[in-house]
């Protein structure tokens, strides 16, 4: 391990452990002793004073950052994905990972990586001051690589501290009630190749005791297909089953999208979800649209950052917030949206599925549903959940148990036990910044 004072490389090395160009070099290290001090992230200070109660709780420095990149195919699929691990240590040899699943992209992962530089020496548990610090010095970015460290740095806390992330959250329950959302479907192929297929779907959900399901659909513009599917599965689960859709901005024009909203309100949909081609970014646009429907609206999936959904929504733009904790800043984002919106008497919903999800919807009262998903009749398989768990967690129809709820995982940290090996047998490379 490197020690205070000391001059490291940034380096890259391949699954043969054969050096690669490094992609910064020399980056010198602060002391670790100094009791307060700043730390530049392109020219923006952190300052790592102890905030606490004078010293009586021992800081955890981060010493070292290391994101693993491993390639998985699907079980049901030849089709390849590449995702990353990252994992934060620090100099009293405490460790936090998080290994993305919807949010693991090329451009969060590069963000990830730029902003490792600035953390070294950084006090892993001030995750206020790291947020605020990242989202200004990145502020041309997204929110994708802060939500990614964030995470990291909660489960590293939740491990110290031997407890779960709910718990220091406040969590008030255990198991989270469970919507299934459907993948889109092809016309004539698969379970999910007409309008009868999804009914099918919905009913086998029904039965399994999940109380809601969500429509995403052949995406191919057509209002008359929406409306085909939506009536097809009312009518075969009835009015127990709580029923959403979401054309995921694939409607052409704000009257077709009001077309479809109006079948929401004549079907009794719960929620109506992105329906048009702006992509759910006009806060205008969908406020007109809300005064010509009655089902409420969940909008605000796209538009990324605190400052802006808090825009959006006080614009009027939707009736529920839609918050995505891989791109909205992680924990702390997630939360602050949360409890902003049960401030001024708005629920909301969590995009896709995962165990940090599960962590915060266990401490959010403002909201209904955990998405399972993305789900279908053929396959067992979640697509957006890559299959790097040895601990048995899920988030596929099989996971939800009788009362049609899901388990908050109850281990320290995230609860969640990677699976190493399977990791490691796809690894594409690993950047180590100390």
């Amino acid at each position: 391990m490197q020690r205070a004072g000391s001059t490291a490389c940034l380096a890259y090395r391949d699954v043969a452990n054969r050096p690669r160009v490094p992609q910064l070099s020399h980056i010198t290290r602060p002391r670790a002793a100094e009791a307060q001090r700043t730390h530049r992230c392109a020219a923006i200070p952190i300052c790592c004073a102890h905030l606490g109660d004078g010293g009586a709780t021992t800081m955890s420095r981060i010493d070292r950052i290391t994101i693993q990149t491993y390639q998985y195919t699907l079980d049901n699929s030849g089709r390849e994905y590449t995702r990353f691990l990252l994992t934060i240590d620090t100099d009293d040899g405490l460790s936090g990972s998080y290994a993305p699943h919807f949010g693991g992209t090329p451009h969060a992962q590069a963000q990830v990586q730029e902003m490792a530089r600035g953390l070294i020496g950084v006090d892993a548990e001030q995750r206020e001051l790291v947020f605020e610090r990242l989202k200004i010095s990145h502020r041309h970015y997204d929110k994708s690589g802060i939500s990614v460290i964030d995470t990291a740095l909660w489960d590293l806390a939740g491990k110290k501290y031997g407890v779960p992330i709910a718990q220091l959250l406040g969590g008030f329950r255990e198991r989270l009630p469970v919507y299934a959302s459907t993948t889109s479907g092809q016309p004539g192929r698969g379970g999910l190749g007409s309008a009868q297929g999804y009914a099918d779907f919905a009913e086998s959900c029904q039965s399994a005791g999940i109380p809601a399901y969500k429509i995403h659909s052949f995406f191919d513009g057509n209002p008359k297909t929406e409306i085909d599917i939506m009536t097809a599965v009312r009518e075969r689960v009835g009015e127990d089953m709580k029923l959403m859709v979401d054309p995921a901005s694939s409607l052409k024009s704000f009257m077709d999208a009001v077309e479809v909203g109006r079948a929401c309100d004549d079907l009794g949909y719960f929620w109506y979800e992105d329906p048009y081609r702006d992509a759910s970014s006009s806060a205008v646009a969908h406020k007109r649209l809300r005064d010509f429907i009655r089902t409420p609206m969940l909008i605000a999936e796209h538009i990324r950052g605190f400052e802006q959904k808090a825009d959006f929504t006080l614009a009027g733009g939707t009736d529920i917030m839609h918050i995505d904790p891989e791109l909205d800043g992680g924990i702390t984002g997630t939360m602050k949206l949360a409890h902003f919106c049960d401030a001024i008497g708005m629920e909301v919903q969590l995009h896709t599925a995962g165990p940090m999800h599960r962590h915060c919807m266990a401490a959010i009262h403002n909201t209904h549903f955990y998405e399972l998903g993305l789900v279908r009749p053929d396959s067992p398989t979640n697509i957006l959940q890559p299959p790097i768990y040895a601990d048995g967690y899920g988030d596929e129809v099989g996971n939800v148990g009788e009362d049609g709820c899901v388990p908050v995982p109850d281990g320290p940290g995230l609860g969640v036990t990677y699976d190493a090996d399977r990791i490691n047998s796809g690894e594409l490379g690993r950047l180590e910044v100390r």
